[in-house]
């Protein structure tokens, strides 16, 4: 019996993907047919894979083509699989050719020409376009427009600011540069905000009862009631409100943070979280500080990010610890919050007057999770235990800092229906009554 294997993601499987599969079952007596699993397909640069890891394999085994389906989930696996299930042929699309040259070694290799003009990335794009409109002026904003190109089906329509001589060349390179926020929602399905956080609750609930989707660089609001209230707009109108903290969308910090909630180092009693960036705002300008975003509402959405995620936010006390720089905006050069929960604390320290290393440590009954800095945009984190040589360490690849999986969670969830956030609403109020409490004085001392 002559075994063949061949491998694909198979995301909305197409006639393409039929033909292939039939080809490669003539070559032998038995097909073997793997599907990369998400995690695999994440490494390897696809984000934009629509279907779920059973969908895709549901619809291979739906051609009655496979006789067995397995699941590729790691670099190298194929020479695994090839020895282990002692496979005679592979084979794979003319697209690849040369790629798998290196499996000779184990069996023969045959590329397979493709149909010509179908494609599933094809399809993808022509479900229809997102629209988005940029709204702000941030240098965050860079980024975003080079991580949407890896995003198909998104179309940047253009940039919303004030103040249009402050963008940097690639916003002025949009379509469409106005002053005018109207404007960019007129030709938007979705917005994007990245503007001052004073202004981000208004500007959130305008563009929701515009009817638009919205990405609201976290904090979306300063104020407990106002992220509840646009919220609940958002549910109103069928719309997707979704925070940005590009920390959630890497894999990195995704892993270790199911990591944690299922038991590898125990019960969490204790999560320590740091995030600086020295800047001297001696040097700014009055028009600069007029737009700097202080320390909380910079970095402290990052910091409770873990906080909330893995302790909740039903805490029973809370400190605030804060060294104020500018009185009339608030900027502070240094700020720690500190938690107490029934079975737990945690601490967050942000400044952007004061410099320490942007590690991780969230310490449970069994061990720890270490993540060295900067924590919030690592590629690697190690879990630690009393016996040294129990600890582990985890690499996992970091792509765009985490911006594009986030567009890409906004992308499906408005294309859906459902909400893919990796921030839960309960999370996103907490943030924002921390704002509050901050920025109202309630619990805060000053040094």
């Amino acid at each position: 019996m002559i075994k063949v294997i061949t491998y694909g993601t198979y995301d909305l499987l197409h006639e393409g993907h039929i033909r292939l599969l039939k080809r490669a079952k003539a070559l032998g007596d038995y097909l073997i047919v793997g599907v990369t699993s998400e995690d695999f397909d994440r490494s390897r640069g696809k984000i934009n894979v629509k279907q779920s890891l059973a969908e895709r394999i549901e619809g291979v085994r739906s051609t009655g083509l496979a006789d067995e389906i397995i699941v590729e989930e790691y670099e190298g696996q194929k020479i695994d699989d090839i020895r282990r299930l002692g496979v005679d042929i592979f084979t794979v699309g003319s697209d690849w050719v040369g790629t798998f040259d290196y499996l000779k070694e184990y069996c023969q290799v045959i590329y397979l020409e493709r149909t010509q003009g179908v494609s599933s990335t094809q399809i993808r794009a022509e479900k229809g376009r997102l629209r988005i409109g940029l709204l702000g002026d941030s240098t965050i904003l860079d980024k975003f427009i080079r991580e949407c190109k890896y995003v198909n089906g998104v179309e940047l329509t253009g940039i919303a600011n004030e103040d249009t001589d402050c963008l940097s060349d690639i916003c002025k390179a949009l379509p469409l540069v106005t002053k005018n926020y109207d404007e960019i929602l007129d030709c938007s399905d979705a917005v994007y905000i990245i503007s001052h956080p004073s202004r981000h609750y208004e500007e959130v609930k305008h563009a929701l009862e515009r009817g638009k989707h919205v990405i609201c660089e976290s904090p979306i609001a300063l104020k407990r009631n106002q992220a509840e209230e646009c919220f609940r707009l958002a549910k109103e109108k069928g719309l997707i409100l979704l925070e940005g903290i590009k920390t959630a969308y890497s894999m990195a910090y995704g892993r270790l943070v199911l990591m944690a909630k299922t038991g590898k180092i125990g019960n969490i009693i204790s999560i320590d979280a740091t995030c600086t960036s020295l800047r001297d705002l001696r040097q700014f300008s009055e028009k600069e500080l007029d737009r700097e975003w202080n320390s909380i509402t910079a970095w402290a959405p990052n910091g409770l990010l873990p906080v909330f995620q893995l302790l909740g936010t039903s805490y029973k006390d809370l400190r605030i610890v804060t060294r104020i720089l500018d009185e009339e905006r608030k900027l502070d050069a240094f700020t720690k919050i500190e938690f107490v929960y029934p079975n737990a604390v945690a601490s967050v320290k942000v400044g952007t007057g004061a410099k320490s290393e942007g590690e991780m440590v969230i310490s449970g009954t069994k061990g720890y999770i270490y993540v060295p800095a900067p924590w919030w945009k690592t590629d690697y984190f190690e879990i630690r235990y009393e016996n040294s040589n129990d600890n582990k360490r985890y690499f996992y690849q970091l792509d765009g800092e985490g911006i594009r999986y986030e567009i890409v969670a906004f992308s499906r969830a408005v294309e859906t229906g459902k909400n893919f956030a990796y921030i839960s609403k309960e999370a996103s109020e907490g943030i924002a009554e921390i704002m509050e409490k901050y920025h109202d004085g309630e619990g805060v001392l000053r040094i």
